[in-house]
């Protein structure tokens, strides 16, 4: 598949842009990449400079999602939604479809990923 890379501002209308970008992907990785992307609008802020990457290969291999934003002091907290919680999934989400996610720091900025088999 055709590597993606995407500069947006994280908008609630960033996530369906988000989606049609990435159409030729399956679902879970559209649902990855819009709950890293709701991640960042909620707890840094609507309006949030971030980039999307979707890389990985096509058959039998891994799709890793990458969303990078500026600050490198909020860190995402895997937690357990009460069921009558309105939000608080979006994490959980992720950690159930994927292989593996985590988060790499820099000074300036932090890059939330995931990884997903085929």
């Amino acid at each position: 598949m055709t590597p993606l890379e995407l500069r947006l501002l994280a908008t609630p209308k960033a996530a369906p842009e988000l989606r049609r970008h990435l159409r030729e992907h399956g679902f879970d990785v559209r649902l990855c990449a819009t709950e890293l992307l709701t991640n960042v609008i909620d707890h840094l802020g609507e309006g949030t400079p971030v980039t999307v990457r979707v890389t990985g290969a096509a058959a039998g291999g891994r799709t890793r999602v990458e969303v990078t934003d500026p600050d490198p002091r909020a860190l995402p907290v895997l937690l357990s939604a009460a069921t009558t919680a309105e939000s608080g999934r979006g994490l959980a989400l992720v950690d159930a479809l994927a292989e593996r996610w985590g988060v790499d720091r820099e000074p300036d900025r932090k890059t939330v990923w995931c990884e997903l088999g085929s």
